[in-house]
């Protein structure tokens, strides 16, 4: 099965209401459709230093950021497949790069100093990170549900906009093969739309989020979880040790 490996994009993002979600559909109906997936449960395990080295980093809103993790779509064993994801954002645009991987190969790879699944430049890169990381271990599992739009055109400009909901997150069972729960990251009624493009955002999307007065907002699954159950949890056991 082919897959797409390498992305160069802007990935901009809002947090909608169920209600501005609706109307957003409504208005892109003529020129994008769901695609072939549909509804989509994403399944992600973000690896990091013991000590979070790398979302303490990311959440400083530095020039240059990158974070590892591993994503399935899907409930997987230890033999399924699964994708190793190397993100990167310099300057507004993300790159990632992806490589399909069994399952326990991938946390053999990136946790154990085990070898790539496959020997390519992609993988070279991926074991470099993990390399001048030394030490990254799974830390968090993120899961959402996801409905993806693309142009009903082929020849149309190349564009993406999903739809995330029900977004979740935990620090233990962080296996594929877990259940899909955790603390909620952003409330039932919120919706995380994300607008991914090569290049300068088409005017007549443009339109449609001035006439709604939809605002871009700066949003990290990841980020959102340490900060809020993981950071502050911290802080409180630290306080609570200071004062007893």
């Amino acid at each position: 099965m082919t897959y797409q490996s390498v992305f160069q994009r802007y990935e901009l993002k809002y947090t909608l209401t169920r209600k501005q979600c609706a109307e957003i559909k409504e208005a892109i109906a003529g020129r994008m459709r769901i695609d072939d997936y549909g509804l989509t449960t994403i399944r992600n395990i973000y690896l990091d230093t013991e000590d979070y080295r790398l979302i303490r980093k990311s959440l400083d809103k530095p020039v240059y950021k990158e974070k590892i993790r591993i994503r399935s779509y899907r409930y997987a064993s230890t033999e399924d497949m699964v994708f190793v994801e190397l993100k990167k954002k310099y300057e507004g645009i993300v790159y990632k790069r992806r490589i399909e991987s069994a399952n326990y190969l991938a946390l053999d790879w990136l946790c154990a100093g085990g070898d790539a699944p496959a020997e390519s430049q992609i993988a070279r890169e991926i074991t470099y990170f993990r390399d001048f990381y030394e030490n990254i271990i799974p830390k968090v599992f993120i899961s959402y549900e996801r409905e993806a739009y693309i142009p009903i055109s082929q020849d149309s400009e190349e564009i993406r906009i999903t739809f995330d909901t029900n977004i979740l997150g935990r620090d233990h069972h962080l296996s594929f093969s877990s259940g899909i729960y955790g603390e909620r990251i952003i409330p039932d009624d919120t919706v995380l739309m994300e607008i991914k493009i090569p290049g300068v955002m088409p005017l007549w999307l443009a339109r449609i989020l001035d006439a709604k007065n939809i605002k871009q907002s700066s949003f990290s699954k990841y980020g959102e979880y340490y900060k809020n159950f993981i950071l502050n949890t911290t802080e409180e056991t630290k306080g609570g040790l200071l004062y007893a």
